[in-house]
C-alpha cells in the first residue's frame, strides 16, 4: 500500500489557507475515489481514508496535529501500517515554488518548511516523495509564517482549485507510475 499524507493545521480557522493546500488535495483524491476520512487508531493521530484496490491501494492521511508537529503522527502512521518511507508521499505547500506550479520529487531538503523538518526528524530519513504545491512568495516584507496562514484571494482561489485537480491527478498517477507522475507534475503550467 502507498500512503499520501496531506499536511495541514487542523481546525476551521485554518481551512482554506495556503498552508492547508496539501490537505485539500488529498480530500479531492478521496472524493474522486469514493473514500471517506475517519479517525485512525488513537496512537496514529491522523484521519485516514483508503481507496483503490489490489496492488493499487492508497491510504490518504491527514495528521490531527499541528503541521509543525506532524512528524510524530507520520512516524506512528507508517509504523502502525508497516509502510516503508519509499511508499510515502507528503503533499504540502511551497513558498519557493511559483504560484500554481507542482513539483514531485524523491528526497531533498525541507526548504525551511517546518512540517517537513518535523517529518524528517521523526523518520530519521529524507527518503520519501514530496508533492510540492507552489503558493508563491509573500508580498513585500510580509512574514512568511503569516503569509502561509492567509487565505487565497478570490482570483488565486480560482486558479488554486485547478491546481488541486491537477495535483490529485499526479497523486493517482504516482500510485501506478511514479516517474510518469513526476513528468506530469513538471508539465503543470499555471493559469
Amino acid at each position: 500500500m502507498s500512503v499520501a499524507i496531506g499536511l495541514r493545521n487542523p481546525g476551521p480557522e485554518y481551512a482554506g489557507t495556503r498552508h492547508n493546500i496539501g490537505y485539500e488535495v488529498i480530500q479531492r483524491v478521496a472524493r474522486r475515489q469514493g473514500g471517506r476520512f475517519k479517525r485512525g487508531p488513537s496512537r496514529v493521530r491522523s484521519e485516514v481514508a483508503e481507496v483503490g484496490e489490489g496492488g493499487r491501494r492508497l491510504m490518504l492521511a491527514a495528521p490531527t496535529t499541528y503541521m509543525n508537529d506532524a512528524g510524530g503522527a507520520v512516524k506512528a502512521l507508517v509504523a502502525y501500517h508497516k509502510v516503508p518511507s519509499t511508499a510515502l508521499l507528503i503533499v504540502h505547500d511551497d513558498i519557493d515554488l511559483a504560484f500554481g506550479r507542482l513539483r514531485l520529487q524523491n528526497g531533498g531538503g525541507t526548504g525551511g518548511h517546518n512540517g517537513l523538518k518535523s517529518i524528517e526528524g521523526a523518520l530519521g530519513t529524507r527518503d520519501f516523495a514530496r508533492l510540492k504545491i507552489g503558493v508563491g512568495r509573500p508580498p513585500g516584507s510580509m512574514d512568511p509564517a503569516d503569509y502561509v496562514l492567509s487565505r487565497f484571494s478570490p482570483a488565486e482561489r480560482v486558479e488554486m482549485d485547478l491546481v488541486v485537480e491537477d495535483a490529485a491527478d499526479v497523486i493517482e498517477q504516482w500510485v501506478v507510475d511514479p516517474k510518469r507522475a513526476q513528468e506530469q507534475a513538471a508539465h503543470r503550467v499555471p493559469g
